[in-house]
């Protein structure tokens, strides 16, 4: 993808494979990392440091506005999960404390956390055009990067696997390093089956663990039969007034 094509995604989705930090099941409370800075991703673009602090200024924990920073799953805008209690940014990247809603999608949530079936974060956001640049310096990649050092942050989304992260696992299928591969299927599939067979939650959590479980399963017999199912996770329009009203 070149710079232009970029900046005509009105919305983008960017995933990293970055674990969580703690669960506090009591209060309802997950940390953990919705983007790192200074890693090439499969977009082959690198943030650095800064590049979230104005979106935090004007749409974070402390903004006085409603316009606050969601907290989503799957970058579904009628699934909110929950409210960021602190969002900043760190040496490593964007750092987050929220704390899981009451409703009958915040405790999902929590049950798919405690599960490992909710294992990773992702962020929806705006390119700003002054704020990327393409740099062909060959350290990253050998096609050069694009290195943003401004993004408007929307939302950080709960995530079951991300597409950047199946990046090197299909590289490794295809490569022959099937261990490699196959052991972090492995590790899904076990998550998904002790949720399911725990059979905790609402009559639709459970459906639904059914069904990425089968998606995953389909994921990963495409992958060693060289013919992947990763969609692409940009999406064509950015929230709307409608949108924004459901923000917490």
């Amino acid at each position: 993808m070149n710079l232009e094509d970029k900046l005509n995604k009105h919305y983008g989705t960017k995933s990293m494979a970055l674990k969580m930090e703690d669960i506090d099941e009591k209060n309802r409370i997950v940390k953990g990392y919705g983007s790192a800075f200074n890693v090439i991703d499969s977009d082959k673009d690198v943030i650095r440091k800064g590049a979230f602090a104005k979106s935090i200024q004007e749409r974070g924990v402390d903004a006085s506005g409603n316009r606050k920073i969601a907290h989503l799953r799957n970058h579904d805008w009628e699934h909110q999960i929950g409210k960021f209690l602190e969002m900043e940014e760190d040496e490593f990247g964007l750092k987050f404390v929220a704390q899981l809603g009451r409703s009958t999608k915040g405790q999902d949530a929590l049950l798919d956390y405690q599960d490992g079936i909710l294992r990773e974060h992702s962020i929806g956001f705006n390119y700003i055009a002054d704020k990327i640049k393409l740099v062909e310096d060959t350290s990253f990649s050998p096609d050069g990067h694009f290195e943003i050092t401004e993004v408007k942050l929307w939302e950080v989304s709960g995530v079951t696997f991300g597409a950047n992260e199946f990046t090197p696992v299909i590289d490794a299928a295809k490569s022959g390093d099937t261990e490699g591969a196959l052991k972090r299927f492995n590790e899904l599939e076990g998550s998904f089956l002790k949720a399911i067979k725990r059979g905790t939650g609402t009559d639709e959590r459970l459906e639904n663990l059914e069904a990425r479980f089968k998606q995953l399963q389909e994921l990963r017999n495409s992958l060693f039969v060289l013919k992947p199912s990763v969609k692409d996770t940009l999406k064509s329009e950015k929230p709307s007034d409608k949108q924004s009203f459901y923000l917490l």
